[in-house]
């Protein structure tokens, strides 16, 4: 009888026959098309997994995507100006709201929420595969990756290796290059770590990555991110999950100001004002996900942000009023009878 293999897997030891890392994902009743593989801390790229034999003592993390934070079709939330479009790093989208998929009741009321957004655009986490329960529902069962963009997403980092490492197997299982980056710097405010997110943000753009990255409302820390080679900047409007609305208009509509990359809010919204101030600002997009999914009716609050959203990008292009001291009438006086 051939010796098995002692190996962790997902932290978690666990006993093999040996073959190819492939022939072992397919005994855990897994498809190696729809996950990514680290061995020994390196990520293995999907199309040598049938060609790379295990060996005892390996340490294995199987991955894929799950709620956390391609184009859709065209008419899939398009705002009403159809030449009002967004491009960010070559791509172009017509959506400017883009949402989370975490804290969802479950799955289809996730979808059921993303088609009344009209985003195209969907943060995912990458988290452990089940090894336990590999036929439990998959993110990617519900919400298609071919009709809407995945943006990979480093939920949950506190150091920029922890955030290289997360979007290395995301690019491995999914394919994409355009990524969100996030490093946190405590757990109470989920605030960012701005000198981790610096780094990050420059190993990652070395190895053709094509970062979007969370970050505090600094236009100074904005200019920075942009030149280390992030595509985009997306400064927090409140504390994440929080709720609270956009507490910083100054210093975003600063940031905007000095931008050459799109800059989205990320973060803070709470109903769908806030989003609509966001979009006054002037800033290119918005992003939530604790808005929608907490709401009492996730799928109804998901169609007022992707309004709200539409509506704030039209108020900011019509360009406001003056706020004047006192009042003007809107009828003239003279010739009163």
């Amino acid at each position: 009888m051939t010796a098995q293999l002692a190996l962790t897997v997902n932290g978690e030891p666990r006993r093999a026959a040996p073959g190819s890392i492939a022939d072992f994902i397919r005994t855990l009743e897994l498809d190696p098309a729809k996950v990514a593989v680290e061995r020994n801390g390196d990520v293995v790229p999907r199309s040598t997994l049938g060609d790379v034999a295990l060996a005892n003592g390996d340490v294995l993390e199987v991955v894929h995507f799950v709620g956390g934070g391609d184009h859709a079709a065209a008419d899939s939330g398009a705002c009403n100006d159809s030449d009002d479009t967004w491009t960010v790093a070559g791509r172009t989208f017509r959506s400017r709201l883009i949402v989370g998929t975490g804290k969802y009741k479950d799955f289809a009321e996730n979808a059921a929420a993303l088609a009344a957004s009209g985003a195209e655009i969907v943060t995912v986490a990458v988290r452990r595969v089940n090894v336990s329960d590999p036929k439990a529902p998959m993110l990617t069962d519900f919400i298609d990756p071919k009709q809407v963009t995945y943006l990979p997403n480093t939920a949950g980092c506190f150091t920029a290796d922890e955030a290289i490492r997360t979007l290395r197997l995301a690019r491995e299982a999914g394919g994409w290059d355009l990524v969100k980056l996030e490093v946190l710097g405590e757990a109470r405010t989920l605030y960012p770590d701005m000198r981790e997110t610096l780094k990050a943000t420059e190993v990652l753009a070395r190895e053709g990555f094509l970062p979007m990255v969370y970050c505090v409302d600094d236009p100074i820390a904005a200019k920075q991110l942009e030149e280390a080679g992030a595509v985009a900047v997306m400064p927090l409007g409140a504390p994440i999950g929080s709720g609270l609305g956009i507490q910083n208009r100054v210093t975003i509509r600063l940031i905007v100001e000095g931008a050459k990359v799109p800059v989205l809010v990320d973060a803070g919204v709470g109903t769908a004002s806030d989003a609509a101030v966001a979009m006054e600002l002037g800033v290119d997009g918005v992003l939530m996900n604790t808005a929608i999914a907490e709401a009492r009716d996730p799928v109804r609050m998901a169609r007022a942000m992707k309004l709200a959203v539409e509506a704030g990008r039209d108020a900011y292009l019509a360009g406001r009023m003056a706020t004047r001291k006192y009042a003007d009438p809107s009828s003239p006086l003279a010739g009163l009878i």
